[in-house]
């Protein structure tokens, strides 16, 4: 009974942590385009001698709640890590994939604390922003991966799909990746610097935009080749549903970031063109995962349903 109940934990934490992981990312753009970067001018504390945020002459109390509570949702992402961990641990037997992804969870919040410590005492250098903006989707993608690892075992996986597909995925994460880090130069070089004091990146904003929009072509590409692919077969309705999941995401991504564009980049549309980069990224991994496969263990086995219908 105890094995079970820490299955199903697992199962939990593991999706809390796709869910927290894209949460602190929003947050993170919310003390962007509120100017709070700075609004805590120390780490650990929030200013000197003090954790959390205190009356100051200089520092208004909305920016220093803004980015205090940023840092307070960190914490409560690495207590998920933590849990993910120790539910991990506590498993018997010990499985290598789920421990590891388990420990990304907690230790990617560790790295994302020092990250966050050097940002502010670096007065919010835009490529130290740009690196702590990065790690959020890394660590959604393996808290995906290990949702997914919870319902397989540790063998080696097999495509269920057509075998150029998982190779097309990667060619597709590849140029997610150049979309994500040219999405971060854009906002380095762009208006919401955290602070009005900052220096940005001192090349055209225009032109990262279409390099940043390059990568989404290139990446469209890839995903009508793969939905080509699908058509042909075969390609399991699992498999089906989280295509057309990520082509959606996309699109709406892509429009949202034109209208940006064409917009002035207004603060709102900046919070939701994050999230949208954080749902892109989950819907690409769940795409990823599904489409190969492992051996189920006979815990995941008891759990298809649930994990099927949480991502």
């Amino acid at each position: 009974m105890l094995k079970q109940r820490i299955v199903q934990w697992q199962y939990g934490f593991a999706i809390a942590a796709v869910v927290a992981n894209v949460c602190i990312a929003i947050t993170g753009s919310v003390v962007r385009v509120t100017g709070s970067g700075l609004g805590c001018t120390e780490w650990p504390n929030c200013l000197p001698g003090s954790m959390v945020p205190v009356e100051h002459p200089e520092l208004s109390m909305f920016h220093q709640w803004i980015e205090y509570g940023n840092r307070m949702l960190s914490g409560v992402v690495g207590i998920i890590g933590g849990l993910c961990f120790l539910a991990a641990w506590l498993s018997r037997p010990h499985r290598r994939r789920v421990l590891w992804l388990s420990a990304a969870m907690l230790g990617g919040v560790v790295v994302q604390a020092i990250i966050g410590g050097i940002t502010v005492q670096t007065g919010l250098l835009w490529w130290t922003v740009a690196i702590h903006m990065v790690v959020s989707p890394v660590l959604a993608w393996f808290a995906v991966m290990l949702v997914r690892s919870l319902r397989e075992s540790d063998a080696p996986p097999r495509p269920r799909t057509h075998p150029l597909i998982p190779r097309l995925l990667v060619a597709q994460t590849v140029v997610l990746v150049g979309m994500l880090v040219a999405g971060t130069m854009v906002t380095g070089a762009g208006p919401h610097a955290g602070d009005k004091d900052v220096a940005r990146l001192g090349l055209p904003v225009a032109t990262l935009a279409h390099v940043h929009a390059a990568f989404l072509y290139v990446f469209l590409a890839l995903l009508a080749t793969v939905g080509y692919l699908l058509w042909r077969g075969p390609a399991p309705r699992d498999v089906r549903k989280r295509y057309f999941v990520l082509l959606g995401v996309v699109l709406a991504q892509g429009t949202l970031g034109f209208v940006q564009y064409f917009t002035g980049v207004p603060s709102v549309l900046v919070v939701l063109h994050v999230f949208g980069a954080m749902v892109v990224t989950v819907a690409m991994a769940s795409l990823w995962a599904w489409s190969r496969e492992r051996p189920a263990t006979v815990e995941a086995g008891h759990h298809d349903q649930f994990a099927a219908a949480s991502l």
